[in-house]
């Protein structure tokens, strides 16, 4: 059976440095995906044109627009790239110069031109769901998303706040604490699968 083996991760986008590579409308809908889930991340956006959403949405964020066609100089200093453009052959020159300087890469609608895939996202707080297809689906994803959006509670992240609270009161190692909160999440669960019965 066929597996997903990607490894997630949860990037401090404000410590890194993120390219975009296009204007049009898969371009806007990239930088609408990381600023919704990462409103300080800086974001710099390549392309001859933009769309009119685009800077308005630049307008909210750390987002800066350099109208030129692209050149591998525009990588310098970066830490992730999405090409968006609708020429491919670029995309792949993109993907190509990345992989040269260690660039992480993703090429819209191009799996094996990518290093990585923008999943489904749900944030409540300080809970944060991804969901990954392995770049099969991008729809499944987004009706997973929707799905966790409407039965994650909104009041978890009152529940983690509370439970670090506790952690901190907790004596013992390591280990000793992980073992007293998985007890005392585990009870947590317990009680609302007895309320639903």
């Amino acid at each position: 059976m066929e597996r997903n083996n990607l490894y997630p991760v949860f990037l401090k986008l404000n410590n890194l440095k993120v390219l975009i590579v296009g204007g049009g409308h898969v371009a806007e809908e990239k930088l609408s995906f990381l600023l919704k889930s990462s409103p300080d991340a800086k974001v710099t956006m390549v392309s001859p044109m933009f769309r009119v959403g685009t800077i308005e949405l630049a307008k909210k964020g750390d987002v800066k627009l350099i109208k030129r066609l692209y050149n591998k100089r525009f990588l310098k200093g970066k830490h992730i790239v999405i090409a968006t453009t609708d020429v491919s052959k670029i995309n792949v020159k993109i993907y190509e110069h990345c992989r040269k300087r260690g660039i992480l890469v993703n090429v819209a609608d191009n799996p094996p031109y990518c290093d990585f895939y923008m999943g489904g996202i749900v944030t409540k707080g300080n809970v944060k769901v991804a969901i990954s297809t392995n770049g099969k689906s991008p729809t499944t994803a987004k009706r997973l998303r929707q799905f966790f959006e409407d039965v994650i509670p909104e009041n978890v992240d009152d529940l983690v706040k509370n439970l670090n609270e506790y952690r901190k009161t907790i004596k013992g190692d390591f280990e000793q604490k992980v073992e007293t909160l998985n007890e005392f999440t585990k009870g947590l669960i317990e009680k609302k699968e007895a309320k639903n019965d």
